[in-house]
């Protein structure tokens, strides 16, 4: 993935942890022998990833970006942690995971959205479910894009921090390709490109539901957030849980 290393500095304040994530992953975490088995593809800076360590978790981050990555092996604070991070994209975890480890796999904050291709996006959801174990669970959490999907551009919510905000737009060009765009602008006003024209499969509810009975889930739920609010067409974001 094409990102721009200077919003390694912000990622954290841009996308926290927060109190309903926290909650959501507790009680999904709560269903399994301990210490649960943890997967996060595209993990970011690995501040949950380390939070779950600490309580005792088994985690394992995969990250493509390598700025990224390597903000979350800083983050280690002691070597008897059970958790390591490994550069690798989604579409390389099948060949060199192991199969029927994990209990719970997430792919959160909508990099599940940079699999631009249909065929592809396929591929990461059978993926999953020969990684995960038996009774085990995909989480997924991204923009919902049936209501962003205004032509030819459409704005997701904005991240903001008290020292940075992060702008997103979706494209849609003549053919209805869509890619996307991340500006973040500092406190002095400088804007940065994050990602420029970055192509993505604009991921619905009626996707994931169909993607993943066709790898081999049996359940999906959908939420409006990690509230658990109901999942509706105005709802800005979905959270999907498959088993």
């Amino acid at each position: 993935m094409e990102i721009n290393q200077n919003i390694v500095e912000y990622y954290d304040e841009l996308y926290p942890v927060t109190k309903e994530q926290k909650k959501f992953y507790a009680t999904a975490i709560s269903s399994y022998q301990q210490p649960a088995k943890m997967l996060r593809i595209e993990c970011g800076t690995g501040t949950f990833e380390h939070a779950l360590a600490m309580e005792g978790i088994d985690v394992t981050g995969l990250e493509s970006s390598p700025e990224l990555l390597a903000s979350a092996n800083r983050k280690r604070r002691t070597q008897l942690m059970s958790i390591r991070f490994f550069q690798m994209t989604p579409l390389e975890m099948g060949r060199f995971l192991g199969k029927g480890f994990y209990n719970i796999i997430s792919i959160l904050d909508g990099r599940i959205l940079l699999t631009h291709d249909e065929t592809l996006m396929k591929k990461i959801f059978f993926d999953c479910k020969q990684l995960l174990a038996e009774k085990g669970q995909l989480i997924l959490s991204l923009p919902n894009m049936d209501k962003f999907s205004s032509v030819p551009m459409a704005n997701l919510p904005d991240r903001k921090s008290i020292r940075t905000s992060l702008y997103t737009q979706i494209w849609t060009d003549d053919n209805g390709k869509k890619t996307v765009q991340l500006n973040l602008e500092t406190g002095s006003g400088k804007v940065v490109p994050v990602m420029k024209d970055i192509a993505i499969y604009p991921l619905t509810a009626k996707d994931i539901e169909s993607f993943a009975k066709e790898a081999g889930f049996t359940q999906c739920h959908f939420y409006g957030g990690f509230d658990k609010q109901p999942f509706t067409a105005e709802s800005n974001y979905l959270v999907a849980q498959l088993f």
